[in-house]
């Protein structure tokens, strides 16, 4: 009976507050900043206990080494969620009748983003705090620029599906992260080292494609419609001048 009459309120206080609408930017806020506390806690214990060179690290590496696992399991969570709303979910299908695609947004979806929001605050910080052994001013600018954007998009509803697709591009993260971790603890020459190389360039390349795509649909029509332009007049140049011989 003891535990019922604290699990009612409980579940009123999350279906009421923390789960409705108007406090889901806030909830998933605080939820992302805690998700990095304890990912930063759990792999100082797990890196110095699975990982032998990890106590003979500079004090600041040990610090970098944390903070690179938060941004690793950033970008798992957000490319993933990314990926099922931008190709999976029916939030942004043709078949939904829910206004322009560009105003759709629901309550996972804003959750998610608000989730990304609490990471870019909490890394944010601590690149400052540990400033600039952490990154320099193009750091700083990228969260920055990163989290007024993502913010804006979760706070409005506006453009989630556009800011999903970019944030596709977190997939890489991971990679460089790993390439961090083999080369601070002397994996430079092994063949995971290489492997890492060329898996962040191929998807490095697949990044690149859409802005190739772009260059391929609309600049290359153009250059090819103006070619043919001037070998079609080229042709009646050397149609007239056949005609004219003929008569």
């Amino acid at each position: 009976m003891g535990i019922k009459s604290y699990q009612n309120p409980a579940e009123l206080l999350v279906k009421e507050y923390l789960l409705a609408d108007s406090f889901i930017p806030y909830t998933s806020i605080i939820c992302g900043i805690c998700a990095c506390k304890m990912v930063y806690d759990l792999t100082q214990l797990f890196s110095s206990v699975y990982f032998k060179s990890y106590p003979s690290l500079p004090k600041i590496q040990r610090t970098e080494w944390s903070n690179r696992s938060i941004s690793t399991f950033h970008a798992m969570f957000i490319t993933a969620m990314s990926l099922y709303f931008v190709f999976w979910s029916n939030l942004y299908s043709d078949n939904q009748y829910a206004g322009m695609v560009t105003f759709r947004s629901s309550a996972l979806s804003t959750f998610s983003l608000g989730a990304s929001v609490g990471y870019f605050l909490a890394d944010l910080g601590m690149i400052i705090w540990f400033y600039p052994s952490l990154g320099g001013m193009e750091y700083v600018l990228h969260h920055l620029l990163s989290l007024a954007a993502v913010a804006y998009s979760m706070l409005t509803g506006e453009g989630q599906l556009y800011t999903f697709m970019v944030l596709i591009s977190e997939t890489t993260t991971p990679g460089i992260n790993l390439r961090w971790y083999l080369d601070t603890v002397g994996m430079k020459r092994s063949k995971a080292y290489l492997v890492n190389g060329v898996v962040i360039f191929v998807a490095w390349f697949v990044k690149q494609m859409h802005s190739y795509g772009l260059l391929l649909i609309f600049v290359v029509p153009s250059v090819l419609s103006v070619m043919n332009l001037f070998w079609f007049g080229k042709i009646i140049r050397g149609l007239r001048k056949t005609l004219a011989k003929r008569q």
